[in-house]
C-alpha cells in the first residue's frame, strides 16, 4: 500500500497534536499541512516537530476543503475536535465525501452513524481509540451477550478521571454502562462519578503530577447485595500515546476498506481490532 495521506483536524488541540507527532514518525503516513480548527482559535498556524500546519477557521472551511481536495485527494481525515462539533463535523465530511476517523466523544451517536450510512463516506468512529481498552470492551460485550444477568442483585459504581480540559463524561465509561446493565445491573450514565479537579486527582486518586494534563483513569466496582463479594475492573492510562497509536491503526484499517470499495460504512474500533 502507498503512503496514506491524512489531514488531522482539531489542532492545536492536544489529542490532534499527538496524532500528528506519531504520524510524522511513521513512514506509512503523509501529512497534509492544514487543519480545520475551532472558532475560539485565533492563530493561523501551529508548529509540530518543525512542521508548520495552517489552521482553517470554520467560516473558511467550505472553500478551503475544495482547494485541498483539488490538490491533495485522495486522503483520510482525522477528527479530534470539541464534543459539541461532532455531528456538524461528520455532516461536513459526509457532504464532501471525505472518509474519516473520529475519536472525539460526545454528539448524538445514532444520527451520526445514520448520516454516514446515507453518504459516500466511510468512517471509523469510537469513544476510545486505545486498542487494549477496546479489547476489554469487546470482552464485556461478549459477556453481556453470553451471560445476561450474571451480576443481577449487585450494585455498581463507576468512577472516571480525565484532565480538566475534557468537557464531557468519558465515552468509554458510558459505553460500559450498557454492558453492565445487560449483565443484570440497573445503572444510569448520570450516576458516573466524573473527576476533573487536579488537586483531587493528585492527592486522592494518586495520579502522577506529570499526567494531570492528560490521563484517563477508570474504575468499575461491583458489590453483591450482602456486600460479601466484590469485583473491580480498572484501566488507567497516563498520557495520550496509546490513543494516537490506535488512531493510526484505525487509519490503516480504513484505508484498506476504502481501497476495497467501502462507502457509507460506520466502522467501530472493535471492527478495527477484528480486522473485519
Amino acid at each position: 500500500m502507498n503512503r496514506i495521506k491524512i489531514m488531522v483536524n482539531g489542532l492545536p488541540g492536544n489529542m490532534a497534536a499527538n496524532v500528528v507527532k506519531h504520524a510524522l514518525e511513521d513512514d506509512r503516513f503523509e501529512l497534509i499541512p492544514q487543519s480545520l480548527t475551532g472558532p475560539e482559535i485565533t492563530d493561523t498556524e501551529t508548529v509540530i516537530d518543525s512542521v508548520s500546519i495552517g489552521l482553517i477557521q470554520p467560516e473558511d472551511r467550505e472553500e478551503a476543503i475544495l482547494a485541498i481536495k483539488d490538490t491533495e485527494a485522495p486522503f483520510l481525515s482525522v477528527d479530534y475536535t470539541h464534543p459539541s462539533a461532532v455531528n456538524s463535523n461528520a455532516d461536513f465530511y459526509c457532504r464532501h465525501g471525505l472518509h474519516f476517523v473520529m475519536g472525539t466523544t460526545g454528539g448524538e451517536r445514532r444520527s451520526l452513524e445514520e448520516r454516514i450510512r446515507t453518504s459516500s463516506a466511510a468512517a471509523v468512529i469510537a469513544p476510545n481509540m486505545a486498542t487494549q481498552i477496546v479489547g476489554f470492551q469487546a470482552m464485556m460485550e461478549y459477556a453481556a451477550q453470553t451471560f445476561p444477568d450474571l451480576f443481577k442483585g449487585y450494585t455498581l459504581q463507576i468512577k472516571e478521571s480525565h484532565q480538566h480540559g475534557k468537557a464531557d463524561t468519558s465515552g468509554t465509561a458510558k459505553a460500559m454502562v450498557g454492558y453492565f446493565n445487560r449483565l443484570g445491573l440497573s445503572f444510569s450514565e448520570a450516576d458516573i462519578t466524573k473527576e476533573r479537579d487536579s488537586n483531587v486527582q493528585k492527592n486522592v486518586w494518586g495520579i502522577p503530577e506529570a499526567y494531570l494534563g492528560g490521563h484517563g483513569w477508570h474504575t468499575y466496582r461491583l458489590d453483591s447485595g450482602d456486600k460479601t463479594v466484590r469485583f473491580e475492573f480498572i484501566h488507567n492510562v497516563n498520557g495520550r500515546d496509546v490513543y494516537a497509536q490506535g488512531t493510526l491503526d484505525a487509519l490503516i484499517f480504513l484505508a484498506k476498506k476504502v481501497e476495497n470499495g467501502a462507502r457509507g460504512n460506520a466502522f467501530s474500533m472493535i471492527d478495527v481490532l477484528k480486522g473485519v
